[in-house]
């Protein structure tokens, strides 16, 4: 039975021949059924795939649906709250408001509400007006020559390279629309965040891209032209990424053309990894000092680290070694490891670092307990992608957020998750001229600017229906949750006990 198709279309081959030996006509079936009987005999013979040796041709069906299967899951099977890293509400509220239509949802919601991951916010009955201008953060501690004000919610870190030309573009001039910065990735600094004239967060990762020496040492002199450039607001010292932490950076040879490795100072052509550590320091001492270098040949520019978080020690050392050196970062960026990659192994993205949330908390108690917060200020980074997400972030710890899933789906993405491939279907993660040219950066631009701009006001609703006109009254107390009404022990969905 196994080979049932290919003994069947062997017979009518057979078939064919005979009624062929009259019927001349008949053999233009075998343009059909001939290269199928030489697959399946290939198949047969073959030893490299056992579905198609034990099954042959029907076998290639399991390959197909297996390749169409994410967008067999996206459309057809997944529900609205289903889907991952984003769910299909969560995507549909990006595309909403990047588009300026009104992100309403009808018919009430669609979660489990005594479910105990659910979670919502204490409104009162007394809401103030929300801000007519939204607030402004700004960094620069006591060293930082050059402060700056940045919005509540920014783009986080996305290389060129990762993304193409035109994704970096859109995202650029969309931040210059908006007001707000733009962060490079560890890519380097590439002429499309520069030509799109955006604020800029110049991130320097473990390989030093655009600001290294051949042997892939930093360069300072490299790095004090490219800091020069007016656009770049603010230096971020990236140690770890929540999607692979102690994984140095990927770029895969099909994706490192010749312009990037310009930019990069890189051979092209070739598979790029970066070191999962820096070269330039060692322990928590070394990695301060280097900030103040970095800040120094910045011309004073506010000057950080991105980290996420693993062994704690480690960081209350960094705190130690802040009050011994006296060498202060202006800011520090957590780094969840639910935070999004365009290439990592499954394994990093599912099983090493420390959620945005518990990560997050540590990093400002750790701050405070050490007579430090006040001193600095904190970005979180982490599926900040609805308005109930960012003031979640505001609230337990954070002064600002980043997003880079958000404003990859603003641009058009639609989590076809092929970003390691080359193979991006909307042109935001390839360097494929073809599909690049797709994403067109004038259309684009705007819907980067709108999706911000309807968030932020959609954060300034929502803190002012808890009666908060400033977030920095926003604290853990807003949040209840569904344990707050299920019986002591009672299993999830049971009925309230009304005793809240």
């Amino acid at each position: 039975m196994r080979r049932t198709f290919f003994t069947v279309s062997a017979i009518v081959v057979v078939i064919v021949a005979l009624i062929g030996i009259r019927h001349p006509g008949a053999w233009w079936s075998m343009t059909i059924l001939g290269p199928l009987i030489l697959l399946g005999g290939y198949d047969l013979v073959q030893t490299k795939h056992t579905i198609l040796r034990n099954f042959p041709i029907i076998g290639y069906f399991r390959y197909f649906f297996e390749f169409i299967s994410p967008e067999l899951q996206q459309y057809f099977i997944e529900r609205h709250t289903d889907g991952m890293p984003l769910s299909r509400n969560h995507r549909a509220i990006v595309y909403k408001r990047a588009k300026d239509i009104e992100a309403t949802h009808p018919f009430g919601t669609e979660l489990d509400l005594y479910s105990a991951r659910y979670e919502g916010l204490k409104h009162t009955i007394y809401p103030v007006k929300p801000p007519d201008e939204p607030p402004r953060v700004r960094f620069g501690g006591a060293a930082c020559k050059q402060p700056y004000d940045a919005s509540i919610l920014n783009i986080s870190a996305m290389s060129f390279g990762a993304l193409s030309k035109n994704a970096v573009l859109a995202l650029n001039e969309g931040a210059k629309i908006g007001g707000f910065y733009h962060n490079t990735g560890e890519g380097g600094l590439s002429d499309y965040h520069l030509a799109g004239g955006g604020d800029l967060v110049w991130q320097i990762g473990t390989a030093y891209f655009g600001c290294r020496t051949h042997e892939g040492r930093f360069e300072p002199g490299a790095f004090a032209r490219g800091a020069a450039h007016p656009q770049v607001k603010m230096i971020e010292l990236k140690i770890s990424q929540g999607a692979k932490p102690g994984h140095g950076g990927v770029l895969p040879a099909i994706k490192n053309t010749e312009e990037i490795a310009r930019i990069r100072l890189l051979e092209p052509r070739t598979t790029v990894l970066s070191p999962p550590g820096h070269p330039e320091f060692s322990d928590a001492e070394g990695l301060l000092r280097f900030v103040g270098r970095l800040r120094e040949l910045s011309g004073g520019k506010p000057t950080g680290f991105k980290l996420c978080i693993g062994r704690k020690r480690e960081f209350v050392d960094i705190c130690e070694a802040m009050k011994t050196t006296g060498i202060i970062p202006d800011f520090i960026t957590v780094d969840g490891a639910e935070g999004g990659t365009g290439a990592a192994p499954l394994e990093y993205s599912d099983a090493v670092g420390m959620p945005i949330e518990p990560a997050l908390r540590f990093v400002d108690t750790t701050l405070r307990e050490h007579g430090l917060r006040e001193s600095l200020r904190l970005i979180a980074s982490g599926k900040a992608v609805t308005a109930a997400s960012i003031i979640r972030l505001l609230s337990i710890g954070a002064d600002t957020c980043n997003s880079a899933r958000a404003f990859m789906l603003a641009i058009g993405c639609i989590q076809a998750q092929r970003c390691d491939t080359n193979k991006c279907p909307t042109g935001v993660t390839t360097q494929n001229p073809r599909l690049v040219r797709g994403l067109v950066v004038e259309e684009k631009k705007h819907r980067v600017a709108n999706f911000h701009r309807h968030t932020v006001r959609a954060v300034l609703e929502m803190a002012a229906a808890c009666g908060i006109d400033s977030l920095d009254d926003l604290s853990p107390d807003l949040f209840m949750h569904g344990t707050d009404w299920r019986p002591e022990g009672g299993p999830p969905g049971q009925a309230p006990s009304w005793r809240i």
